[in-house]
């Protein structure tokens, strides 16, 4: 089985423990050092990378980070049980909802940014969730 590990690039460590433990309900596994947490509580590992250098050498290109809104093809979908509440605890910690939570023939979901502009969507499944999409 492959493993895959989640990696999220905040500006500051405590600011993302705080967005993602007390608004996600995930927790602190360990500190792998002062700018490396990694956290527990979902399916797969979520890591927090925090005050990495303002370009990121990717070898033959370099990028400067943007911590302005943005997103992503490759993003994070929460899964919860009270879309409702949990947009409105993530708001509370600074996080955004980019627009109106939606109806979808799976259920609700909400399109949301973090702190440090990051993408994600939460998810709350309706019946069988994936189940009732329509294929084409």
């Amino acid at each position: 089985m492959l493993v895959v590990h989640a990696y999220i690039e905040v500006t500051t460590a405590e600011q993302g423990v705080a967005f993602y433990c007390d608004g996600l309900g995930l927790s602190v596994k360990r500190r792998l050092s002062p700018r490396w947490i990694e956290l527990e509580g979902a399916n797969l590992p979520i890591f927090l990378l925090a005050g990495r250098s303002a370009v990121a050498d990717l070898g033959a290109v370099s990028a400067p980070r943007d911590y302005g809104r943005h997103w992503t093809p490759v993003h994070l979908d929460f899964v919860v049980d009270d879309i409702d509440r949990m947009t409105s605890r993530l708001v509370e910690r600074g996080g955004t909802l980019d627009r109106d939570i939606a109806q979808r023939e799976y259920g609700r979901i909400a399109n949301m940014a973090d702190p440090f502009g990051n993408g994600f969507d939460l998810i709350e499944f309706s019946g069988p969730g994936y189940a009732n999409v329509k294929r084409s």
